[in-house]
Parts: structure tokens; sequence; C-alpha cells
């Protein structure tokens, strides 16, 4: 639906699905919050934004190879954040490579759609597999399409060694950013000027599986000031939880235990970061601020010379 969404017809789905009309009929007979704002599609999804660039670093086989897994969202509704993450990889010398899949079977599996969620997951490790074997790391944009690659699948397909060996070679875009700083050669042109405060939210599966240190130690590329919103929790949306009717208001409350408090708290020259889509949709339904993915942060920050 993302992919019939996007592209050509996306002015026409985005003005269909924003209508007032829509979203009451959404309201009404799918149990679709009417409050919600559906994401917009994108006119120009990030796949097809790669494949016409006119400059295309990525096309230097010189470079080092990384696959950069664009889920649904950033590829077919958020394509700014798979742009910003793959002139950034592109920035530190890496050649970007796009698998051919996008879809990681997150909301089959958090609805209990097993039998679908197996497929998929069949599916994208056989998209990913080549590369894995040949020792390319596999990056990940959303933390919850890496939690299902590198958590959900060695349970959706237990004993499958081609899902066992992806898992090991996937990673958050974080992880992979903080893991390079390590290196002496690697190198970010990154502004100086660019340094400022940060407050930094993390996605339950990033917090439960991987932890925030690798997205703190890349936001500490950029500047010290930079602090995470304690014990936030959850912050509502749980992907479609927070779009259903019958968990709207729980949803709201969740969020405001103390994301939303501590987004209003912060002062405006504050860049908000969070890397789960769903994280960004809260903060900016409750609060009204905008936050960006930490490979928008680094994107902005990238020395214009």
């Amino acid at each position: 639906l993302s992919e019939i969404g996007s592209g050509a017809l996306a002015p026409l789905v985005n003005g269909i699905i924003r209508n007032p009309l829509t979203r009451w009929g959404m309201d009404k007979f799918l149990g679709i919050e009417r409050r919600r704002q559906m994401p917009a599609f994108a006119r120009a999804p990030f796949t097809a934004w790669f494949k016409k660039r006119a400059s295309n670093p990525s096309a230097d086989l010189r470079r080092k190879p990384v696959v950069l897994f664009s889920d649904t969202f950033n590829t077919y509704n958020y394509p700014q954040v798979a742009i910003a993450a793959t002139e950034v990889l592109e920035a530190a010398g890496f050649r970007v490579i796009l698998p051919g899949a996008h879809n990681c079977g997150r909301p089959m599996i958090s609805k209990g759609l097993v039998k679908q969620a197996k497929k998929t997951a069949a599916r994208t490790v056989a998209a990913l597999i080549p590369y894995a074997k040949e020792n390319i790391p596999i990056v990940g944009l959303e933390p919850s399409s890496v939690s299902a690659i590198t958590d959900d699948y060695l349970f959706l397909l237990p004993g499958n060694k081609d899902a066992r060996r992806v898992a090991q070679m996937t990673l958050t875009f974080e992880e992979f950013i903080a893991q390079q700083s390590e290196d002496p050669d690697f190198h970010l042109p990154l502004d100086p000027a660019a340094s400022r405060k940060f407050l930094l939210h993390g996605h339950c599966h990033q917090k439960a599986l991987i932890g925030t240190d690798p997205a703190l130690k890349l936001l500490h590329l950029l500047s010290p000031d930079v602090e995470e919103i304690e014990d936030a929790g959850c912050c509502g949306m749980a992907g479609s939880f927070g779009y259903e009717k019958e968990h709207y208001e729980l949803s709201l409350k969740m969020a405001e235990r103390k994301l939303a408090p501590a987004v209003r708290a912060a002062a405006d020259d504050v860049t908000l970061v969070a890397a789960g889509v769903s994280c960004r949709q809260q903060i900016a339904h409750t609060t009204g601020r905008v936050a960006l993915h930490p490979a928008q942060v680094l994107r902005q920050a990238l020395s214009k010379g």
C-alpha cells in the first residue's frame, strides 16, 4: 500500500486520507482515531531519489560497501531520513547498497500474524543474506525494524542459519557510526559551527535490546551538551497502537507521564532527537515540536566545504 500511495499518486492519496470526511469514516468504520494525522506519502520515495540522482558517490566500487536497510516508513513516508543517512555514509567514504527489501514485517509481528510474518522474514533474509555472507554491514534506520531482524526473526525462523547470519551483520545507524568513530581512519567532515544542544528520547526496542549509548556517542561527535530524557518509558504510540481509537487516550497518557512534559520544557535552541518514527510522530502530535532522526542531525552538521 505504501508503494502504491507514494510516487505520482501521492498528492491525490494524501488529499484523500487527510480529508475530514475520510478521517471521520476511518474513525467510525476502521477504528483509526480521527484526531491522529496519518503520515503523508512521499511524492519522491527514497528508492526513486537514490536511482535518479545525478551525482552518485555510491557508484564508486573502490569504496567500502554498506547495506542500507530503509524500512517502509523511511522509504515511502519519510525519505528525508534515508536520504540523510545515505549522504552521511557517503561523506564518511562508504558505498551505499540498497537491498531488494524494505518490509521487515514488524506490524505483522506486533499483531500476532505469525504466518504472514514468517513469510516476510524469509523474503527479507533471502534479500540480505548475500551481503551478510560477504561480511557487509547491514545498517537499519528504524529501531523496530532492526530488532525484528536481529531478534524476532530468530524465533520466527528457528534454526535458520541464514537468518542468524543476517542478524549478526545487522545494526542500527547509530551503532554503525559509533563503532566506526573508534576507527582511526574514520573521517566524517563535520562543521564545528554545527554544535548545538541535544535532547534524546530512546525507542522502546532500542532501549531494550541495544541501549542508547550508541546514540549518545553519535551526538557527542557534535556537541558535549547532550541529555537523555530519563525514565521516559514508552512514547505511547507503539506502532499502530496510538492510532487506534480505543487506545488513543491511553497513548496520550503514556506520553504525558514524562516524554511530552520534558519536550515542552526544553528550550527552543535544543534539538530533539529520536530514531523511532512512532516516537517522532507522538512528539509532534502532543507538543507540536519536531524531532529529528540521528541521521538527519549528522547530515545537517556536515561541512559544506
